[in-house]
């Protein structure tokens, strides 16, 4: 679904976009979390609708402290949006602890019993690039409630080696997260050893494919949230997986590709590219 004009008795009314309901960290750096999901999924057409589960304090680079939002006051600022606005997708990033991911899976199946086929895109932040944490407890325990309920996961590897310390391979490691009841995994493969690509993984029930993409010089910011928000804006507008995450890839390279720094350390992908020749 398109943003297109609506005709009606008064005349002609602005676009209409679909909205994607984002659950993340509000990153203070503007590099990743909330600010990276609302450009994303605003650069190819969709609106974010943004609701803080956690506030960090971080820079460009390390994480300091997470502090999870109480459910009950982002869950009041859900109950105002929905009653309204309807939701084309759902993306959840960052989440602080076991009681948000609780109380974000009884909204998941609360929606769905209305929107069956709601797509829910789980990015599986653990951690900052450096192995900063971004959530209390155990990686297991507080992402257990949201795993059966994800249309897709998009884990990078040492995410994945987290969520399923005894899978020796990556196959392995997706079918776990599969056999948990998500429809399609992703494993990025940025922390992968090769020097000049990076590799990423789809795997679903029954199939498997493989993206490699040039590893570009430098380390980023935002990068993980870029690519899971703008496969979260994709989908909310009706493209199938395969072509989102297609798309969502080769538009995530051109804006890692056309990065810019803000300090010194890892450099934020540019969100506002052009992306016509996509």
């Amino acid at each position: 679904m398109m943003a297109t004009s609506m005709e009606t008795g008064e005349g002609l009314v602005p676009p209409v976009r679909p909205c994607v309901l984002v659950f993340a960290g509000l990153d203070s750096s503007g590099g990743a979390g909330i600010q990276a999901d609302v450009e994303a999924i605003g650069a190819v057409g969709s609106h974010a609708l943004p609701i803080a589960t956690a506030l960090t304090v971080q820079d460009n680079d390390r994480v300091s402290a997470v502090n999870p939002v109480d459910p009950v006051i982002w869950r009041h600022q859900v109950d105002v949006l929905i009653e309204k606005m309807p939701v084309a997708a759902i993306k959840i990033g960052a989440i602080g602890n076991r009681a948000n991911a609780d109380a974000l899976a009884t909204l998941i199946i609360q929606l769905r019993k209305k929107q069956p086929e709601l797509p829910v895109i789980l990015d599986t932040v653990l951690g900052s690039g450096h192995g900063d944490l971004l959530t209390e407890g155990r990686a297991e325990h507080v992402l257990a409630p949201l795993i059966p309920l994800a249309t897709l996961v998009t884990p990078n590897l040492p995410e994945a080696a987290r969520l399923s310390p005894d899978a020796a391979t990556l196959e392995t490691q997706a079918q776990n997260l599969l056999a948990q009841g998500s429809r399609h995994v992703l494993l990025k493969g940025g922390h992968g050893d090769d020097a000049s690509q990076v590799v990423n993984h789809w795997f679903t029930e029954g199939q498997a494919k493989s993206w490699t993409w040039a590893r570009l010089e430098g380390a980023f910011h935002g990068s993980g949230c870029t690519l899971a928000s703008l496969c979260a804006g994709l989908l909310a507008q009706g493209m199938d997986m395969s072509e989102a995450l297609d798309k969502g890839q080769r538009i995530c390279q051109k804006m890692l590709g056309q990065s810019y720094a803000i300090a010194e350390g890892q450099r934020i992908p540019n969100r506002h590219v052009s992306l016509d020749d996509i």
